[in-house]
């Protein structure tokens, strides 16, 4: 897992979704989960920069003095409260950023065909509704506002406003398909303004 996600943030990388240092990723195998180190160029990645944290984010031995991202707890947030995520993406892609700027609480569409790519979607001609969460760096505030809202999160991904996507999968191929979905209707919206 940890070579084909390393590849999988390089791609992104050259997309433009993770600009600077920015964008985390994570995934469990065994029970374990690992979550990218804080501060590497996405160019650059490899299955070297994830590290070890246990359920409550905290970095498990030999990597205690080497620093998770800042946002490893919406990591682990996801995978409790959603226990069918085994990978997690996080992208800084403008088009849903963009997209959180026009919208309040949520991001809807319908009739595209590729909503398709969303897991449990079986047609076009349907709506399909993507939360929007506002910024924070108070990580008690995702742990609020996910758990509050927990039901509206049905596409395995949301939006965080000015900030990114996070998106995930019973595994890798999934969560790339429910990120890159989001990521085209958003880009399909915009185009339309």
């Amino acid at each position: 897992m940890k070579v084909k996600l390393a590849e999988t943030i390089r791609a992104y990388h050259q997309k433009g979704w993770s600009p600077a240092t920015s964008t985390n990723y994570s995934f469990i195998e065994n029970d374990q989960i690992w979550v990218s180190r804080s501060g590497v160029d996405k160019s650059e990645f490899s299955e070297n920069d994830f590290i070890p944290i246990d359920n409550a984010g905290k970095v498990q031995v030999p990597f205690e003095g080497i620093k998770p991202s800042d946002e490893t707890m919406i990591h682990v947030l996801i995978y409790h409260l959603f226990p069918e995520a085994k990978v997690i993406l996080h992208s800084h892609s403008k088009n849903p950023v963009l997209i959180s700027m026009k919208h309040k609480a949520h991001f809807m569409v319908q009739n595209y065909e590729v909503q398709k790519g969303f897991s449990g979607i079986q047609t076009h001609d349907c709506q399909v509704q993507i939360p929007i969460f506002d910024n924070a760096q108070d990580m008690r505030y995702f742990e609020d506002v996910l758990t509050e809202r927990k039901s509206e999160i049905k596409q395995h991904c949301f939006i965080i406003r000015q900030h990114g996507t996070y998106a995930w999968g019973e595994n890798l191929f999934a969560a790339k398909r429910h990120l890159e979905t989001l990521d085209y209707l958003c880009e399909c919206e915009l185009a339309q303004v």
